[in-house]
Formats: C-alpha cells, structure tokens, sequence
C-alpha cells in the first residue's frame, strides 16, 4: 500500500494543512475503522466499496474536490441537513459534509470554547484549529445553521477562521415560520449565485432534486432491507453508508448503494444475515454521528444486539422524505424545497412530537425490541427531549435506554456493561 504522503502530500501542504497532526489522524482512523469494521463476519460484497471510501478519505476525494476548483467550480462545506444540497448541485457546484466526528485539539479548542461544550461542536472547530480537515480547508464557502445555542455562537468564532454563511432556522413549524424559512432559502440562492456567477433557474434546480433523490431512494431501498426477519447487513455498515452519502460524489454512491441493495434484497430473499434471529432488534435515535463516530453501533453489535433502524441525522432524517419534484416554475421547486427541509424533525424544534411519533413508527416498522437514545454530552436538546421519547415509548411498551457519551473512548467498559444489560432485559418480554 502506497504511502499517502507521497501521493497526497503536496496536495495537503498546498491546502495548509497542518501536515504532522494531519498523519497522526491518519493513523489513528484506520486503526479505529479495523476495530469496528474489518473484523464482521458475513459482510455484504458491496461493503468493499465503502472500506475502500473511508481509506481515501481525506484522498481521492480531496483530489476530486481539488480537480472541479481547477476547473472553475465551487465547494461549500456544510454541517447540517437543513443546508439544502439542491440549490448547491443546481448551481454547479459540490456540498460536502465537513469533519466533526473525533475528539481533536481539544487543549487549543478549550481557550476559546467551554470545556461543556458538545462534542459535535469542539470537534469542528479543533479540526479548524488544527487544520487537519481538508474538506473545510478546501471549502470556498462554509454554511451553518441556528441549530441550537451552542453552534450559533460558536460559528461567530469559526468564522474568524473560514468564510462563512449562516442560515437562520425557524424553532417551531407554525405558517409564519415557514415564510420566514422560505426567506431564508431565497437568501441562500443569492449568496450561492454570487459564489458560483451561475443562477438557479427551474431546469437545473430540477435536475439536482432529481439527482439528490435518487441517492436517497437508494438509502431507502438499503435500510428497507434491515426490518427482514434476518438482517442482511449490520447497522454499523448502514450507518456507514448515510455518513459516506454526505461527501461521495453523487452519481457513483447512488449507483453503489443501490448496487449493494440489490444484494441485500437477494440476501433477504435466501435467508442470509449478519447475526443470529434471536439477536435483539435495536432502534438508535438522538444526535448525529459522524465519521469516525461508530461507537454506539459498535457496542450495541459486539454485545450481541443487531441495530436495524437510525432515527437520527445520520439515519433517516436524511432519506426518508423525498424534496418535490413536480414543480413546474422555480418558485414551484424552492417551495418544495422549503416544505422537505423544515419538515426534518430535530430536537431543535419545539414541540417536536412528531420525532416521537417517527421512532415508534421506525420501532414497529422494523420489529424493534428496543430503542437506545444517544445523545451527546451537553447537546440539551436531544438530552431533554429524551424524556418525551421514554415516555412515548413507554406508552408503545418499547423498552429504552439512555446513553449520553462523548467521542472518547473512556466510557467503553461503563457503557458495555449497560447495554449488556439493556440487551438481556429486552429478551425477556416479562422484564418489560
């Protein structure tokens, strides 16, 4: 195997990398992903592809990103699903998820954030600070989101750092909401027009709610395959896959993914799975989770338990609401794109019962056993909105446990443990 220093090496100092704590990273995420991955018996073939993404990942792709600035074309780097990737393809240009994932520069981090900062958050701008993300640093554009306090003012920091656009999302979902969220996507057109000197007009926004759809019904089509009585696939290999879908290239995930859905399907059709019918059916639901943020899945599977759904930002919140593709005049397509995007139900919104309703929904539909909720430490919203879900699920008589962790790896053995625990009660159908 190729040193990728040599091949990539002028490439990430031309970026500004930070190149010795850059390697240190590189080492350190293959050694996570062989722990969690590279060990599963009975993975599906097409998973090949996916090893193959996470040991280019800040490669290939970078080189890809670097090759369509060559020609004149814009990256944007986002943090969030309310960033809609249509408008960024329709204008020509590449949206791209941005790192925060790992624990990373946190000594630098802790000088100008609290150290009750959310792991989501000090993640991002240590990578920053430490300049060890190539896609942020290659980024001509960075856009956030008011998704919650913390990420508000910590973009004010951030963007000390990067060029940067700020959403503002609506909190609730009432009329007058989401006229001021359709204000914001006219906003968004602008700004993105000036970046790029294209415009949207109806037949390229058109094309790019095609092609951003067609990625999500392959989604779709993959984790359907999961509420099989036999699991075809382990939850941390369709994890990976909505992580990957936030940075591929869109035609080639699109045509793999629905290439392993196939195989799914089939294994589906002749009985083979990844774990034993009698593993425990797990739902996960809270906050997102980040490559290389595989730590709950890998828990839950190592202790004898099978994840079959995601009610999360890197789950089904990405995929399972498709962006309207009747419309017939631009304004028809950006309303459509205003009405997908608000409908995504984060905890940031309030009341946000209709989250509660999608995981007992996701429980049923896939023959859960239980719902682990994970919330990050010091994500407030999904750390109280945990309440609601218990007690939804209480009433649906779906077990749940409550995880809040951090991307340490210091609570393995108290986390083991509990969910060893959880997996055993829930076999129990009189423990309930």
């Amino acid at each position: 195997m190729s040193d990728p220093m040599e091949t990539y090496g002028e490439m990430w100092e031309a970026l500004g990398m930070n190149l010795r704590a850059h390697c240190a990273l590189l080492e350190a995420i293959p050694q996570m992903y062989q722990g969690a991955y590279l060990g599963q018996e009975g993975r599906p073939e097409g998973m090949k592809y996916f090893d193959f993404v996470v040991s280019e990942i800040h490669g290939l792709r970078i080189q890809e990103l670097m090759e369509h600035k060559a020609k004149g074309g814009k990256v944007v780097g986002t943090f969030c699903l309310y960033v809609p990737e249509e408008i960024i393809r329709a204008l020509g240009a590449l949206d791209i998820g941005l790192c925060a994932g790992a624990e990373w520069g946190y000594n630098e981090v802790e000088k100008v954030l609290p150290r009750n900062t959310c792991a989501l958050i000090k993640s991002f701008v240590g990578f920053k600070m430490d300049r060890v993300c190539p896609y942020v640093e290659s980024a001509d554009l960075v856009i956030g989101e008011t998704t919650c306090d913390g990420k508000k003012k910590a973009y004010e920091i951030f963007g000390e750092m990067a060029p940067l656009y700020v959403m503002e999302l609506p909190q609730m979902k009432r009329p007058n909401d989401m006229a001021a969220w359709r204000g914001e996507i006219d906003r968004l057109v602008v700004t993105l027009e000036e970046l790029t000197g294209n415009k949207v007009t109806a037949e390229n926004l058109s094309a790019a709610i095609a092609e951003v759809n067609g990625k999500r019904r392959a989604l779709q089509r993959l984790n359907a395959a999961r509420a099989a009585d036999v699991v075809p696939i382990s939850g941390k290999d369709a994890l990976l896959a909505v992580q990957v879908a936030f940075y591929d290239d869109v035609p080639r995930f699109t045509q793999m993914v629905n290439a392993i859905a196939d195989e799914l399907e089939q294994r589906v059709a002749d009985g083979v799975g990844v774990a034993p019918a009698s593993a425990p059916r797990i739902l996960v639901s809270g906050s997102p989770m980040a490559i290389p943020n595989w730590k709950v899945h890998d828990i839950i599977e190592k202790s004898g338990g099978i994840v079959v759904a995601e009610e999360m930002c890197t789950g089904s919140r990405y995929y399972d609401k498709l962006t309207p593709e009747d419309g017939e005049t631009l304004d028809d397509l950006l309303d459509g794109v205003a009405e997908k995007y608000l409908d995504i139900n984060c905890a940031c919104f309030t009341p946000n019962t209709a989250r509660f309703d999608d995981v007992i929904r996701m429980a049923k539909e896939n023959k859960v056993d239980g719902i682990v909720h994970y919330a990050l430490q010091f994500c407030a919203p999904y750390q109280i909105e945990a309440y609601g879900l218990e007690k939804a699920a209480k009433e649906a008589g779906i077990p749940v446990l409550k995880i809040d962790t951090d991307y340490s790896m210091e609570d393995i053995g108290q986390l083991s443990t509990r969910v060893e625990a959880f997996l055993e009660m829930v076999k129990e159908p009189a423990a309930v």
